[in-house]
């Protein structure tokens, strides 16, 4: 018997069909070792000796595997073909060393970038040994999150309250959104305009045509600056005559893009199908642990996690055949399209992110997936076999035309397009700019000396726009130019963003919250080596020198520690004035933004005698009067989002943490979410400091619903509370639903009936309401919970829910519960998703349903799928207990996610 070690079930079942009975398939559930949380774990003073524990989870399945390999013929460790991949195999060796439990069993290592049954029976012919170059390379980037993490976090911690950690990717990515954000607020709209002429053939052909020079001078897209100069300008094409000057049509090509890499997989999908980078890289793991297909497992795609842009030649053979048979020959260039990788620091040379069997079409596999997953599979299909076509062939025209006004001549510019040969074009469509918009307008015949005639003439005013916000996909490609972390990284990074409410995703785009730009400013003024874009980016061109056994990696973090620790070492005397002061300067302009009246921005305007400045309080960061307590002014830390010109609250000590999610369109007052003694709130308009006057109106969150996710739609609902639901049957009464002091509950007269946990109370519908006022009436007792919504069965016949709980969503078999990662759209959870949060959770050990005693159920049933969270949560307070009992190094048993996360 050979035992084969892979990371997944659901990779482990597939492969474990190709090989038949002599083999045994086991999962690691990916890493079985980590750094412990704590000081120590990689010590400088050892040349980075790092120290390695079993997890719970990872015992377990150490175990597992020992208890296979005994008696074995063989191990084979299987796990994917990237540094990850080798650095769990490497894990997993380890461990089982250190149970001595392999003696005299040969060890090899296989790797296949697709999972089919060729790809998988060729890798098990030619095994090797774990590459130790790669294996380094994950140990230097591994030391150098944690040291950055767990000592660059503790100073945040201590100088910036509110701030959660820092990381030395996620640091400087989320410097990107906030330079972005600091750009945007700089710019100064530029007043131009632009002149059209529109403009008829002798056959009576309609065309634009645009002015581009005046008396020999060429004019350029914002030098017509007002209006009186695109007024004369206008008046005088009225009056002009109008001739072609010069017709110039010239042949080009447009070729396809390469394959994807998982960066351009991320973008597209982002574009196309509206994914995060998060859900593109979930589903594409998916396709490629293999899809039951015909009664048989298969990988869809192949490795999903690569920089590399070429196809095996097999691959490029099968696509060259799909397309003869599908588009015919007009459509397969002469010889196969090879590509390369321009990235400098690209990773190690996997194949290209595409189908593994080309001549399995989308149409054809579509009804065995998921619609998601359907979709990702023939964006992928479609781009592998664009990337192989003949390219399009176009045909640019350019005609010049003469506007004589008597002695004075103006220049205009036409600009068309037409596709002689759409190519690639009639399978892949890329996105189009309004350039290419403009260029692909197809331009009447024309030929030189030709009269024209005028139609009208159009002055339109324009200004300049600043840059754009970043999308999830647009920051991943600026972060792949940059050369900053890894594309496999890039989700987890942009998702660790987003739960430190450093950022949030506003239509689609990434705005930095005011603790983020905290954040990034203090980096900036006390680290800005390691925010710096082409730093970060030199580090990754040392770990990849590192995987090609080109450097030592510990070196590298000798060279790397020598300064940081002097840094970090620097920043122990650090008085909290000066922190401000620093973030008063780089902020300023965020902070206290000109003022209409050219007064300083920084003068207190209740007692015109103090100094507006920034301070922290527990709640984290506000701006205060420097003539507290004599003077009680404060408002929250953005003077964009504030009514009026530097209005704020008397109130006494600060005001919370408060961000601003828009306008009531009834009052035009603010609505804005606040941090309180008793939890996050929202509230409509200001409190007023004179006596007497109404308070403003407010509503407590109700349970399971994140302040990160409250929007100004769902502030207007829980203002609007109670609401009317519906009418009673019998007596036509109104049925309220409100939130009170115990939760959500709905109200006929004096009959209250609470919300089940699966009830939503911004959404409840009337029959819903009806149901719990009339079971109430009856005596129906704790009213029935909504049954969630069936994914399917499970193998053993038990069907699958998925819920809304009073923690957030989860996933049940009727036994064990299991809650959804923070993040996880609960409506696109999928059964097979389902089930392995389900199996992770059953041998975890945890999320299994108490039966009721005999007094009925207990409190822990009741809250049963909040269980995947309160076990881990003991077991980080015992950590902290035993770090506190070191004294100083209280802060670094803090979670590791959350001092190292990349």
């Amino acid at each position: 018997m050979k035992v084969v070690v892979v990371e997944s079930p659901a990779k482990a079942k597939t492969i474990n069909k190709y090989l038949g009975r002599d083999y045994e398939v086991l999962a690691s559930f990916g890493h079985v070792r980590d750094l412990p949380a704590k000081d120590g774990s990689v010590d400088p003073e050892q040349d980075f000796k790092m120290l390695w524990e079993l997890e719970d989870r990872g015992a377990k399945r150490v175990s597992e595997i020992a208890r296979a390999v005994k008696g074995a013929d063989k191990l084979i460790l299987a796990t994917d073909p990237d540094r990850e991949g080798e650095a769990i195999s490497w894990h997993v060796l380890e461990a089982l060393h250190a149970k001595r439990v392999l003696k005299d069993i040969p060890v090899e290592r296989v790797t296949f970038n697709a999972i089919t049954k060729d790809a998988v029976q060729t890798a098990m012919a030619q095994p090797r040994q774990i590459d130790q170059a790669l294996v380094d390379a994950y140990l230097a980037r591994r030391a150098l999150d944690y040291l950055v993490g767990f000592n660059l976090s503790p100073v945040l911690w201590r100088k910036l309250p509110g701030a959660r950690s820092a990381g030395r990717v996620q640091s400087v990515a989320l410097r990107l959104v906030c330079d972005r954000e600091a750009e945007i607020e700089a710019f100064k709209a530029r007043e131009y305009w632009s002149l059209v002429a529109t403009l008829a053939t002798a056959k009576g052909a309609v065309f634009d045509a645009r002015l581009v020079g005046a008396d020999g001078k060429r004019i350029q897209r914002l030098d017509i600056g007002t209006a009186e100069e695109a007024e004369a300008f206008r008046r005088d094409l009225e009056l002009a005559t109008f001739t072609v000057a010069n017709v110039e049509a010239k042949p080009a090509k447009r070729h396809p893009q390469p394959p994807f890499t998982t960066s351009t997989l991320q973008q597209e999908a982002s574009r196309k199908l509206g994914l995060a980078p998060a859900q593109t890289m979930r589903i594409a793991q998916r396709l490629y642990e293999g899809i039951e297909i015909g009664g048989e497992t298969v990988g869809l795609i192949t490795y999903m996690r690569t920089d590399g842009v070429d196809m095996a030649p097999e691959a490029i053979q099968d696509a060259r055949r799909v397309i003869g048979a599908e588009f015919g020959e007009d459509y397969l260039p002469g010889a196969p399209r090879r590509y390369s990788v321009k990235a400098k620091n690209a990773q190690e040379a996997h194949e290209a992110v595409r189908p593994t069997d080309l001549g399995r079409l989308p149409k054809e596999v579509a009804r065995f997936l998921e619609p998601e997953q359907a979709k990702l599979y023939e964006l992928i299909w479609i781009r592998t076999i664009a990337s192989q076509m003949e390219s399009a062939e176009l045909e640019r025209t350019t005609v010049d035309i003469a506007a004589q006004v008597g002695p004075r001549r103006l220049d205009l510019r036409a600009t068309g397009q037409v596709v002689k040969f759409d190519g690639f074009l009639t399978l892949y469509q890329e996105g189009k700019d309004d350039e290419e918009d403009e260029e692909s307008r197809r331009l009447p015949p024309m030929a030189t000396g030709d009269d024209l005639k005028r139609e009208r003439i159009a002055a339109s005013q324009h200004f300049t726009e600043p840059p754009p916000r970043y999308s999830e996909a647009s920051l991943v490609k600026r972060m792949e130019e940059l050369g900053i972390g890894r594309p496999s990284t890039y989700a987890a990074v942009l998702q660790v963003l987003r739960d430190r409410e450093y950022v949030r995703l506003e239509k689609k785009r990434l705005m930095p919250e005011d603790k983020g730009r905290l954040v990034t400013g203090f980096l900036e003024s006390f680290f800005r080596r390691y925010v710096e874009y082409d730093f970060t980016a030199e580090l990754e061109e040392q770990l990849d020198r590192i995987s090609n056994a080109e450097i030592d990696w510990r070196q590298v973090l000798r060279d790397f520690w020598r300064e940081f620790s002097a840094a970090i070492a620097g920043t122990k005397e650090l008085r909290t004035a000066e922190v401000l002061e620093a973030l008063n300067q780089l902020l300023g302009p965020h902070i206290f933004p000109p003022r209409a009246d050219g007064a300083n921005p920084r003068t207190c305007p209740n007692c015109a005698s103090g100094t507006l400045s920034l301070k922290l309080g527990k709640f984290g960061a506000f701006v205060g009067c420097s003539n507290y307590p004599e003077c009680k002014y404060t408002r929250q830390l953005s003077a964009a989002s504030i009514d009026g010109e530097g209005e704020g609250t008397s109130g006494e000590g600060g005001q919370p943490g408060v961000r601003v999610l828009g306008e009531d369109p009834a009052t035009g007052l603010p609505v804005t979410l606040r941090d309180g003694r008793f939890g996050p709130f929202v509230q409509l308009g200001e409190a007023s400091a004179e006596k007497g006057a109404e308070k403003p109106k407010r509503s407590s969150l109700p349970r399971g619903l994140s302040p990160g996710d409250v929007t100004l739609e769902i502030a207007l609902k829980l203002l609007a509370l109670p609401r009317e639901v519906a009418r009673h049957p019998e007596t036509g009464e109104p049925i309220l639903a409100n939130l009170g002091r115990f939760g959500p509950y709905v109200q006929h007269g004096k009959t209250y009936a609470n919300l089940g946990k699966d009830d939503d109370l911004l959404e409840i519908g009337a029959n819903r309401a009806i149901d719990l006022i009339v079971a109430k009436e009856q005596g129906g007792g704790r009213p029935a919970a909504d049954p969630g919504r069936a994914l399917g069965n499970d193998p053993e016949g038990r069907t699958v829910t998925v819920k809304a709980g009073r923690y957030g969503p989860y996933v049940t078999d009727g036994d064990v519960n299991a809650t959804l990662p923070k993040g996880t759209d609960r409506d696109a959870i999928t059964l097979d998703e389902a089930l392995k949060l389900i199996a992770a959770r059953r041998e975890a050990g945890g999320g299994t349903k108490k039966k009721p005693t005999a007094r009925g159920r207990t409190r822990k049933a009741d809250a049963a799928e909040d269980s995947a969270e309160k076990a881990p949560a003991k077991k980080t307070a015992a950590k902290k207990t035993t770090a506190k009992a070191g004294g100083a190094k209280t802060g670094a048993a803090k979670s590791k996610k959350a001092a190292a996360a990349e």
